[in-house]
């Protein structure tokens, strides 16, 4: 079944009219036609059977059905904060971030990043992250949109989220615990995870400084792409929904 992401206010008639780029996709490269079925969800947990009723260049129209009771949550409370990786890959942990379950995205700036964001381009930069995570939310099965917060430097970011509490873990190569070592948390988790060349040993230590736990994920060295989501992997399978 196509899921389609409509963000905007479902009017009281029903009928949803796709943005143009929505659309297009729906049209040109699904191919879909008058009287198919498809799920539309609004990002905000609410879900509905609906059928194509108009479809032509840009102008489909959907005709929303019964509302479904769809929740695939993840019960942990999850927050990657990812420093900006080069490329595809940057698009690659947000993708698989989204799947596993998290629940928001805090991208930011550190020393050793590859690639070096500011005013719109950062801004073009969060907007493009924000498509892929509701595009991940379509295949995946999500009504529920994590939103990707603004782009900030690392040291900026650590007082907010020192304020916001939790439980507070930095991906270390060289870290002293291991994840079956911590108790199940109660709250919020907030994962903090390197650019390609790592956090420098300044930055390390300010987010010891600021509560985060150094933590390895086993005798190797994962790279940048693949270290948060083998993290949140392992921590649904802990105290999650695996």
């Amino acid at each position: 079944m196509t899921r389609i992401y409509f963000p905007d206010q479902i009017p009281d008639h029903g009928l949803c009219q796709l943005p143009v780029a929505k659309a297009h996709h729906v049209a040109h490269v699904l191919r879909l036609a008058p009287g198919d079925a498809v799920t539309l969800f609004d990002g905000q947990g609410n879900a509905w059977d609906a059928v194509i009723s108009k479809c032509a260049r840009g102008d489909v129209s959907v005709q929303l059905k019964a509302r479904r009771e769809e929740d695939r949550e993840s019960p942990l409370q999850l927050t990657l904060a990812q420093a900006v990786s080069s490329g595809e890959r940057m698009d690659y942990t947000i993708q698989k971030a989204v799947e596993l379950g998290i629940s928001a995205i805090q991208p930011l700036m550190a020393e050793r990043c590859v690639v070096r964001l500011s005013g719109e381009r950062a801004a073009k930069r969060v907007a493009h992250w924000q498509g892929v995570v509701a595009a991940s939310c379509e295949q995946c099965g999500r009504n529920r949109v994590p939103v990707v917060k603004p782009l900030l430097s690392l040291r900026d970011w650590l007082d907010e989220a020192a304020a916001a509490g939790g439980t507070r873990l930095l991906l270390a190569p060289d870290g002293p615990a291991v994840l079956r070592e911590l108790p199940r948390p109660a709250g919020m988790v907030t994962v903090l995870a390197g650019p390609e060349g790592g956090f420098t040993a300044s930055e390390a230590a300010d987010a010891l400084r600021f509560g985060f736990q150094p933590l390895q994920l086993g005798p190797r060295v994962l790279r940048t792409e693949t270290a948060a989501v083998a993290l949140l992997a392992a921590m649904q399978a802990l105290w999650g929904d695996f």
